[in-house]
């Protein structure tokens, strides 16, 4: 189905005062938005080839293991919001779990994201399950209580102000509904972390240099996985939006986590 779009909220004048991070480097807040846009404007053709390389095809299990927690009903219709999805991969997923009856809307703040994902989307004859709408995970376009599940893949750590979209989930989950993020996390295995940070700051942003002509964006991205907070903190930054029965899921030493939260 079509795209549609709307329009990312205005920057305030806190913004303008506040910092964040964008990797390593302090920012202010209103900035970061445009920093992460120019980031996946740079990546989007091949965002899905670099994830099978930067993972060895291990972010496909991932994923799977997310939405087999999300067991979308397979005998009634289905409402899903599948955030910072722009090309497709968790939202194809859903639609083929949860058969003809489910409905996904993808959303990403980013139209290339969103192009790749259509495209995608035709060639699977799975054009008439999903929409693809480009907005602000911060400011979602859809009324209270929409939607029966809420999901993000490897999206939440670019969102300026995480609490706001995680109140943003609460507030469009309709009672029952569920939030699973699944997000790369806090190594808890011994030596496993130091082979990780060796392989993350070296090899990832050379991969990307030699798949698409630069990279910083890769080098950007795996300093922000070293600024999200700990398993433990997301934890209690679900439960502080509203959601109960939090909790967190480690898989391959904790190299990523699945998070949960129930609208109750």
């Amino acid at each position: 189905m079509s795209a549609s779009s709307s329009a990312p909220s205005a920057p305030n004048a806190t913004d303008a005062t506040t910092e964040t991070h964008f990797g390593f480097r302090d920012v202010p807040l209103g900035e970061k938005q445009g920093l992460v846009d120019d980031v996946f404007h740079k990546v989007a053709s091949r965002y899905d080839l670099m994830n099978d390389l930067m993972s060895a095809g291990l972010h496909r299990a991932w994923k799977d293991v997310m939405v087999g927690m999300l067991r979308p009903p397979v005998n009634r219709p289905f409402r899903h919001l599948d955030v910072a999805g722009g090309t497709g991969d968790v939202a194809f997923r859903v639609a083929k779990a949860g058969g003809p009856a489910t409905q996904v809307t993808v959303l990403d703040i980013n139209g290339d994201m969103l192009g790749v994902g259509e495209a995608r989307a035709v060639k699977r004859g799975l054009d008439q399950q999903l929409t693809f709408v480009e907005a602000n995970a911060e400011s979602l376009p859809f009324p209270d209580k929409h939607f029966g599940g809420y999901t993000i893949a490897f999206g939440i750590r670019n969102v300026p102000r995480i609490d706001v979209a995680l109140k943003e989930a609460y507030r469009v989950l309709e009672t029952g509904g569920r939030f699973l993020c699944l997000e790369f996390s806090d190594v808890d295995v011994p030596g496993l972390d130091t082979i990780y940070d060796t392989y993350s700051f070296n090899a990832i942003p050379a991969i990307g240099r030699m798949v698409t002509g630069d990279g910083e964006p890769y080098r950007y991205l795996v300093e922000s996985i070293r600024k999200f907070p700990t398993a433990e903190r997301f934890r209690d930054m679900i439960e502080a939006a509203g959601f109960k029965r939090a909790s967190f899921t480690r898989l391959t030493g904790g190299i990523v986590a699945i998070h949960s939260g129930w609208k109750l």
